[in-house]
């Protein structure tokens, strides 16, 4: 079988790099590889962000009007296009393609946002602040930014950065998963055709020597990352010691609170929806089910029934005659093996299996990543299945007899990137969102990613560093401000200043 060498993407061109070290990209729905991804060496990366900074001199000084004409470009191509990217990520990542074109539509909102920034980028003018003296703000680009991005979304998590950073005149530097690297460069040719003039947007693949490499080099002024909470810590940790604005998201344990009033049918499709989909691998995956009260039984049972029902299977086109699966593989062997044991561990630990994933049937090749959505109920908050991020099709019912002890699980735990209360309770619900310390909040929403305009980013050890994705707060990560004061002088009223030492007084 030929498979295809993925090179890094610099200057509007492949380029293929002087590192040996290579890795292997594979199709989770088949086990079998599907490319080779050049790693790069640290002259390659050298390369790649020597391109960037090339080209930000010239982009910082292109118009807002040309900058939005190519952002607008770059949206209708993608929206034209976006089947073929989904076709990529179902391929690598393993998720279905319906799943994947819903990653493309949120990733494209920020797209669109980014069309209108000019907007967010006008300053402020107060005329008279003294006599004759007028001052004004404004915000500049940083220059070169850099965006390290995971497997679980190769398409949205990237443009929750770069439509902004693009559009207030930084150039980029975006290092995407080895697991699944095709996606970026498909997004590198596509901005290409938008006219991106070269250098703008750049691919550097790699492993934790292109990651270092970012985070070192005195090139780049700012880091975007999303992972695992380990990871985020360490990038936001290194890239400031190195003098760099880093906004870095991290892992989560994403509470899903159910009171006694809440539709239960509402409650158990949306745990299924939030729990499994994706094969559960997503930041704002809901993992933990808190049942309050006497609604235990019953939605538990709700949520085994519609599991069950659940089509595990190869994410791109179906067989003639069936439906779409409901769920792909999980992204590598390793990962796969990695889950399972999590729920090994919780059968040990007493945990009830209601439905257990290793039993799964798929529909797919034998050598695929498969492991089925996985029901535990009666789970305590000291197991390990509890405690740690599995990333993958695992939910953990909890049960607690009051609101009180519900909310008080959802704050003890380290995470805070997103939560959810089902009820139809009003007062409830508002108590909830006030009670709760989480970066993102839904009521009877399990999967609570804000619009475009909002910001993303949780709480906790959630996030490392001040700033959320996307919305304002990502105009002003990718830029700095500065304020002019002025003074042209009045011919006809000059003022006759002389020699004054002292610190200058408005009047």
């Amino acid at each position: 079988m030929t498979t295809e060498t993925i090179t890094h993407w610099a200057g509007g061109a492949p380029v293929r790099g002087t590192g040996e070290r290579m890795s292997e990209v594979t199709n989770p729905a088949t086990g079998q590889v599907t490319g080779h991804l050049t790693l790069a060496s640290g002259s390659d990366a050298e390369h790649v962000i020597a391109s960037a900074k090339a080209a930000a001199g010239p982009w910082r000084e292109t118009s807002l009007a040309r900058r939005t004409r190519i952002m607008f470009a770059f949206r209708e191509l993608l929206n034209a296009r976006r089947g073929e990217l989904a076709a990529i990520i179902s391929a690598e990542q393993g998720k279905v393609l319906s799943d994947a074109e819903g990653e493309i539509a949120r990733g494209q909102e920020v797209v669109e946002f980014a069309c209108g920034t000019s907007h967010l980028l006008k300053g402020g003018h107060s005329e008279g602040v003294s006599t004759g003296v007028d001052v004004h703000s404004k915000r500049d680009p940083l220059g070169v930014v850099g965006i390290i991005s995971p497997f679980n979304f190769p398409a949205m998590v990237p443009m929750w950065f770069f439509p902004i950073a693009i559009a207030v005149g930084n150039t980029v530097v975006l290092k995407p998963s080895e697991k699944d690297p095709s996606a970026a460069v498909w997004l590198a040719r596509l901005w290409k055709e938008a006219g991106l003039p070269d250098g703008v947007f750049n691919v550097l693949h790699g492993d934790k020597e292109a990651v270092d490499a970012l985070l070192r080099s005195p090139d780049v002024e700012a880091i975007s990352f999303v992972g695992s909470t380990p990871v985020a810590q360490y990038v936001y940790e290194e890239a400031t010691r190195h003098g760099k604005r880093v906004q870095a998201l991290g892992g989560a344990k994403n509470h899903m609170v159910v009171l006694p009033d809440a539709d239960l049918d509402l409650a158990a499709d949306a745990a299924v929806n939030a729990g499994y989909g994706s094969a559960g691998e997503r930041c704002m995956a809901v993992s933990v089910l808190v049942a309050v009260g006497s609604a235990g039984d019953e939605l538990v049972a709700r949520i085994a029934d519609r599991t069950r029902t659940l089509v595990v299977g190869d994410g791109g086109t179906p067989p003639a005659g069936e439906r779409e699966a409901d769920m792909g593989p999980l992204v590598t062997k390793a990962h796969r093996d990695r889950v399972a044991s999590f729920i090994e561990s919780g059968a040990r630990a007493g945990a009830k299996i209601v439905v257990d994933g290793r039993e799964v049937s798929a529909r797919g090749a034998e050598d695929g990543f498969w492991l089925g959505p996985t029901l535990f109920d009666h789970v305590s908050t000291d197991m390990e299945i509890y405690r740690e991020e599995i990333f993958g099709p695992v939910l953990s019912v909890v049960r607690a007899e009051t609101y009180a002890e519900a909310v008080e699980l959802v704050n003890a735990n380290p995470y805070g990137n997103g939560t959810a209360v089902f009820t139809n309770d009003g007062g409830a619900a508002r108590r909830f969102e006030a009670d709760v310390n989480v970066g993102m909040i839904g009521v009877n929403i399990p999967v609570p990613v804000p619009v475009a305009y909002y910001s993303f980013g949780g709480w906790k050890r959630s996030l490392f560093g001040d700033t959320h994705a996307h919305g304002t707060e990502g105009v002003h990560f990718f830029t700095r401000g500065k304020v002019v004061t002025t003074r042209w002088t009045d011919p006809a009223r000059r003022p006759e200043d002389g020699l004054a030492l002292g610190f200058p007084v408005n009047v």
